[in-house]
């Protein structure tokens, strides 16, 4: 079993001995993982292997029982102005009386402290952010009243507006159509090529070479984590999945020049 480790002179996130669990019972242990600026990166596992649980970590949302996590070289308590944050959609509320724009200016907040309302300048920013993810149409439509691919466009846009320094990101092409995956795949490589850090928790293996150029195999713990042509292969796959993905051979093989 390959188990590289992801190198680079400036590291965006830095994940030592990781170890969570919910009750007795661990979910992630002794996870190490460095993420390095400016990459696309897929985190991928069976159900229940942790990704999520791996993502929440990073973002001080679930007790951890042990290791440290580093954003830029500090905690993230200490980094959230750097930090974006696309959750699963199925967590959000969608019923929450509000209207697409007002739900992107949220993502100014951060900036803003406690006793400023976002003004022009903000809302700017917003309609900015609506027009990258095709949606300045729905700036005014309620966020209930949208398809799950567009919910998903204005969680995309509310990220953005942040101008963060790393993305985190669950599942975004869960429940979307093809028009809003490609979308969303091209976005993320905009992010890529201004330097940006996008870590995307993601279930198509099919679709993990088009879309990432690294990738980080989990079960519970760290089986590989490094470039996608490194650590994408058979053996990692099957380390990570077990007998469960039948058709890991032509998979692999479609990659071949």
């Amino acid at each position: 079993m390959i188990m590289n480790d992801i190198h680079s002179d400036e590291t965006a996130i830095e994940v030592r001995d990781l170890t969570v669990a919910y009750g007795q019972q661990p979910v992630l242990w002794d996870v190490d993982v460095s993420v390095p600026k400016g990459v696309l990166l897929a985190v991928l596992g069976p159900n229940g292997a942790g990704k999520t649980t791996f993502i929440k970590s990073i973002l001080d949302l679930v007790p951890v029982a042990g290791g440290s996590i580093r954003i830029h070289g500090r905690p993230y308590r200490r980094n959230r102005s750097r930090v974006a944050y696309v959750p699963q959609r199925g967590s959000v509320d969608w019923d929450f009386p509000t209207h697409v724009l007002d739900v992107v200016e949220m993502g100014t907040y951060g900036r803003l402290g406690w006793f400023r309302r976002p003004g022009a300048a903000e809302r700017e920013q917003a309609l900015k952010a609506l027009a990258q993810v095709e949606m300045t149409a729905y700036a005014h439509r309620q966020i209930s009243q949208l398809s799950g691919g567009q919910q998903q466009r204005v969680f995309l846009a509310r990220a953005l507006v942040q101008d963060a320094e790393v993305y985190l990101m669950d599942e975004p092409f869960q429940g979307v159509d093809a028009t809003t995956e490609r979308t969303i795949v091209e976005l993320l490589k905009r992010l890529r090529e201004r330097g940006k850090t996008v870590v995307v928790v993601h279930h198509d293996l099919q679709t993990v070479q088009e879309y990432f150029d690294y990738v980080l195999l989990l079960n519970g713990r760290r089986i590989a984590a490094g470039p996608v042509a490194e650590v994408f292969t058979e053996e990692n796959l099957r380390a990570t999945y077990g007998g469960r993905v039948a058709f890991l051979s032509s998979l692999l093989t479609q990659r071949a020049p």
